[in-house]
């Protein structure tokens, strides 16, 4: 496993069998880990903003997401080997979590959601346990009433694996600003994950997403929702990777331990 660092963000290259297994150990100890995917749009948050950046960096992990990263990669002059989805190895997550007796909380998306996702997962995977659900259409804000009952209520069920649903860049600032006082032992950040599993979105066929064309499938069957974003998001995120590729390196973005640092928050357990 080695690092790759793309616009100030270093990605983590491994395979997921190793991921897997470290989630694994985090949910069988007191460990505790914090897991992050970056693709395009992630990449270009994250030159705009020195704190996205920041949470990036700090994570246990950060797994390429997204063909387009791994083509910048190499652009770069660098490679980025392992690319997945979360919405292809939520399985398997699910499959090593009913089989080790670990549980999941699933938090995000639309309501009703997370509730037909833990279903599909459950009809799939009898023994999974399900610690709890919640949508992601409350007051984020630090502190808010809101958030402290539902991190309350995640710590109350001893869940050993989060997966936090809110889209980006909310659910890593959701996690920024609330993980010191998280005790899940494993936390996943994951988009739009539980409107997949549940079905209420659909994925390309097996062709184009085995074949690194899940952004183009995603624009045809979502345009409303990709189309523009893509768009907008592919050519910015080249212009930038040709601007840093000629760059001297030390004009290139900082990366965490360049940044000026905040106050520290808690240490995690």
């Amino acid at each position: 496993m080695y690092k790759t660092e793309i616009l100030g963000v270093r990605i983590d290259s491994l395979p997921l069998s190793t991921l897997l297994e470290e989630i694994d150990q985090a949910a069988s100890s007191n460990r505790r880990m914090l897991i992050a995917h970056v693709n395009i749009t992630a990449l270009n948050l994250a030159y705009k903003l020195p704190w996205l950046r920041q949470f990036y960096n700090q994570a246990d992990r950060v797994y390429c997401d997204g063909m387009g990263v791994m083509v910048g990669a190499r652009l770069l002059g660098c490679s980025i080997q392992y690319r997945y989805t979360l919405a292809d190895w939520v399985w398997p997550l699910a499959e090593m979590a009913a089989r080790r007796g670990h549980t999941l909380f699933l938090l995000g998306n639309p309501p009703g959601a997370a509730q037909r996702a833990a279903r599909r997962l459950q009809e799939r995977y009898p023994a999974l346990c399900i610690a709890g659900t919640q949508h992601g259409f409350f007051d984020k804000t630090p502190g808010s009433p809101e958030s402290l009952r539902i991190v309350e209520h995640i710590n109350a069920v001893n869940t050993d694996i989060l997966l936090v649903g809110f889209g980006m860049p909310l659910q890593e600032q959701w996690l920024m600003d609330h993980e010191p006082i998280l005790k899940a032992k494993a936390t996943i950040t994951c988009g739009a994950l539980f409107e997949y599993v549940a079905g209420d979105l659909r994925r390309g066929p097996s062709w184009m997403t085995q074949n690194y064309m899940e952004w183009l499938a995603r624009m045809l069957i979502s345009p409303r929702r990709y189309a523009w974003r893509y768009m907008r998001d592919i050519p910015l995120f080249y212009w930038r990777i040709l601007k840093e590729a000629f760059q001297p390196i030390h004009h290139r973005l900082p990366h965490t331990s360049q940044l000026e640092q905040p106050p520290k928050s808690p240490p995690r357990d």
